[in-house]
């Protein structure tokens, strides 16, 4: 293919991130003819609108209202041979997909088939994986179970949380885009099955799973908090009636305090609160306590 018309779909940080990335580094032949994003989004928690990006670089851009059937002429409009869709929650019916000849390329950050679904990053953190993975994949119409065009695997570090690892499959993300666009425009690329026997979907997250229960063990309140942190909306305790944000926590082994009841704060020092949960002690480092809590409180 002498030439490669690109259409890119997203509003979240790693659309922006990846759509900079594949304008910074064009393959001779390739072009982006179009982008569709929002201007606004109430269940992205890493929003971002791709407008001034598309603007500052003139390329043609339509904002998404909820109209597929305007998304979809606007797309025939511009007659792309690919499009890119990195960072959409929404699942793109058969007219679109049936757009551009080679097809509609979505990206999901996990070990595909494994862990479909929703908040990948979330439900790996919060699940003590010790690796995850960065795909792509041609879209249908069911939820991340196309062909898969590529895939790396990248280890999740104990010392990793929510924007440590988002960042970590950007960056892996950013190299593959690159290499499988070259691919496209050569005529190499490689369709992968997925196998659907192997496929588990991992659920939508509700404001409830952020809730810390303190008879759980203080590695899973652990995972749970660095799973929540920012750019998501954080886990949280009460306290006193007050709905509190934790952001940053470690683990203190402690095994005798272990006759004492989970949710108990044994200790305050330097604003860092020291809770008993069903094993060991929660250190909570980062919070957002307007008034801290005594020793001999509970949460």
């Amino acid at each position: 293919m002498s030439e490669l018309r690109i259409a890119f779909i997203g509003c979240v940080e790693i659309s922006e991130s990846i759509l900079k990335h594949l304008t910074e580094n064009l393959i001779p032949g390739c072009q982006i003819v179009g982008i569709v994003t929002k201007d606004e989004s109430k269940i992205n928690s890493d929003f971002v609108s791709l407008e001034p990006l598309g603007a500052s670089m003139n390329i043609p851009v339509h904002l998404y209202n909820g109209d597929l059937s305007a998304m979809a002429n606007w797309l025939r409009s511009i007659q792309p041979d690919v499009i890119y869709c990195f960072g959409w929650s929404h699942l793109l019916p058969a007219d679109i997909l049936q757009i551009p000849v080679l097809g509609v390329i979505g990206y999901h950050p996990a070990a595909l088939p494994m862990n479909r679904g929703r908040h990948p990053i979330i439900w790996a953190l919060v699940l003590g994986l010790e690796a995850t993975a960065s795909t792509f994949f041609f879209m249908d119409e069911g939820a991340d179970s196309g062909d898969i065009l590529s895939q790396d695997f990248v280890v999740i570090d104990p010392e990793d949380d929510a924007r440590t690892l988002y960042m970590k499959l950007t960056e892996t993300a950013k190299k593959q885009v690159i290499a499988f666009t070259q691919e496209l425009m050569n005529g190499t690329y490689v369709r992968k099955p997925q196998n659907h026997q192997l496929a588990n979907y991992w659920r939508k997250r509700t404001k409830a799973d952020g809730c810390i229960d303190w008879r759980m063990g203080a590695d899973q309140i652990h995972n749970l908090v660095r799973a929540l942190t920012k750019p998501y909306p954080g886990a949280h305790c009460t306290y006193r009636g007050e709905e509190i944000k934790i952001w940053k926590t470690k683990v203190r082994r402690d095994l005798s305090l272990n006759h004492l009841e989970p949710g108990k704060i044994v200790e305050v020092v330097n604003e860092e609160i020291h809770v008993k949960c069903g094993m060991d002690i929660l250190v909570i480092i980062e919070h957002e306590f307007s008034v801290l809590p005594s020793k001999g409180e509970y949460l």
